[in-house]
């Protein structure tokens, strides 16, 4: 009996301990009204706008570099030469063929035919005349008939001799003109080749980084160069196929660069990429600063949140304090349900179910 007592007395002292250790463990927290943004978070690389690879468009030998890395070009500008030598020496037998076919070269054969022509047109007007005088004298019965059959031989003989020089005259014309028109053809796609082995700029911007040395092989499938505008730049971020369907053209996204430690920057959503990275699950989302930095770089890395909502005066609590989404404990122990509303990586925006004078328990994992 005496050890019974003993135990119930242990007992009662630790009992009240152990429930008053346990509830030292239970934080406390009270709403708070605050402003609160929901953004969806993302990540990427500053392009430089308009930023593309220089390729050539034929292979061979790089012979001159006509820029340097850091360069301002303008549009047009000659970047790179390649060795063309054949293609000059093409260029230029072109070149002596236009000017053999061209027309102005042949003028001799032209007034040559046009002179032949109008012989034979005179000629068969003449004959023409002869013929027709000696049928009428023919049927005056004068003269013979082995006569005017001889005018009518001359005269068909001289139509056929014209008919023919005009088909020779017409064919000439035919000829040169097409042999000239071919012949400028021919120059002008030797010039476009050659124009090929001369390199030009795009765009006005600033060479970013030069790939090949002079003396080095190159093809249209090599990256000669990088050039990007250099005033204007673009932030591609990677969003999550799961939070693409909340992006939307014209949102604030808040930007931090790595190589401006401290400081956000404000940008617009300008571009959504309709089409999914397969590897990533990534679609490519642009924007654009609103005030950009002074200096940037392309393929700085950066984060950003792209800002979904936003308001300035919303009831909050902890996210730690709900339970599956809808329920809170208060600090008496009842459980509530409450109706959420916006919310960011550490709060929650309450709508509805609890006050801000409320106290409510942080649940213990």
């Amino acid at each position: 009996m005496y050890f019974c007592a003993v135990m119930k007395k242990i007992l009662l002292v630790v009992i009240p301990l152990f429930v008053f250790s346990c509830k030292s463990k239970v934080e406390k927290i009270k709403p708070t009204t605050s402003s609160i943004t929901e953004s969806v978070y993302a990540s990427g690389l500053v392009k430089s706008k308009n930023q593309y690879q220089v390729f050539a468009t034929v292979s061979g030998i790089l012979k001159n570099i006509l820029v340097a890395e850091g360069d301002t070009v303008k549009a047009g500008s000659l970047l790179f030469e390649l060795v063309d030598d054949a293609q000059r020496l093409n260029k230029e037998n072109a070149a002596l063929n236009a000017e053999f076919a061209d027309l102005n070269a042949n003028k001799g054969k032209l007034n040559e035919a046009k002179l032949l022509l109008e012989l034979a047109k005179n000629k068969m007007k003449n004959d023409s005349a002869l013929y027709f005088r000696q049928k009428n004298l023919w049927e005056q019965q004068v003269g013979s008939k082995v006569e005017l059959e001889q005018r009518e031989l001359n005269y068909q003989n001289a139509k056929t001799g014209f008919y023919s020089a005009k088909v020779k005259h017409d064919d000439l014309v035919r000829q040169l003109d097409l042999n000239a028109s071919l012949t400028q053809k021919n120059l002008s796609i030797s010039n476009k080749l050659e124009s090929d082995f001369s390199i030009k700029s795009d765009i006005d911007g600033i060479v970013y980084s030069i790939n090949k040395n002079r003396g080095e092989i190159v093809s249209p499938q090599t990256a000669l160069a990088v050039i990007g505008d250099a005033q204007h730049f673009i932030l591609e971020m990677q969003v999550d196929e799961y939070d693409i369907l909340k992006i939307k053209k014209g949102q604030l996204v808040i930007v931090t660069l790595d190589s401006y430690k401290g400081q956000t920057f404000e940008a617009k959503v300008t571009k959504i990429n309709p089409l999914m990275n397969e590897r990533s699950k990534t679609f490519i989302v642009e924007s654009e600063f609103v005030k950009a930095p002074e200096l940037l770089y392309p393929n700085t890395s950066f984060e950003a949140n792209v800002v979904l909502f936003s308001r300035e005066k919303a009831l909050l609590i902890p996210r730690n304090c709900l339970i599956n989404d809808s329920l809170v404990i208060k600090s008496d122990g009842d459980t509530i349900k409450v109706k959420t509303g916006l919310k960011d990586y550490q709060k929650i925006e309450i709508l509805s179910g609890i006050t801000a004078d409320d106290e409510l328990l942080i649940p213990k994992e």
